[in-house]
């Protein structure tokens, strides 16, 4: 399964994204098959080849929640937001 996801760059305390395609059971920090586009966190900015993430979504990669959440708050597509945790299982009181 292909999966579009981040792939950190850069040095301590200065992350920088490339958005890219790889097999889900590779590394994270591995070879891909494609670079999508890039995002930096410290300034919110985004550079990414939509038709180009849309076509490899056509053919099946499935995109992260993390990409679908930046691409969305960016203005980039009209996607809804996808919840990336779980909430705790809050436990009973033992009694």
């Amino acid at each position: 399964m292909l999966k579009i996801r981040l792939q950190r760059i850069g040095k301590k305390h200065q992350a920088h994204y490339k958005i890219v395609v790889l097999e889900h059971a590779r590394k994270p920090q591995g070879q891909y098959l494609e670079q999508l586009g890039t995002y930096n966190p410290h300034t919110k900015a985004l550079a990414v080849k939509r038709e180009v993430v849309e076509a490899w979504m056509a053919k099946g990669a499935q995109i992260s929640p993390t990409v679908n959440n930046i691409m969305s708050a960016q203005k980039v597509w009209d996607r809804p937001r996808i919840q990336n945790w779980k909430p705790k299982k809050k436990t009973e009181e033992k009694k």
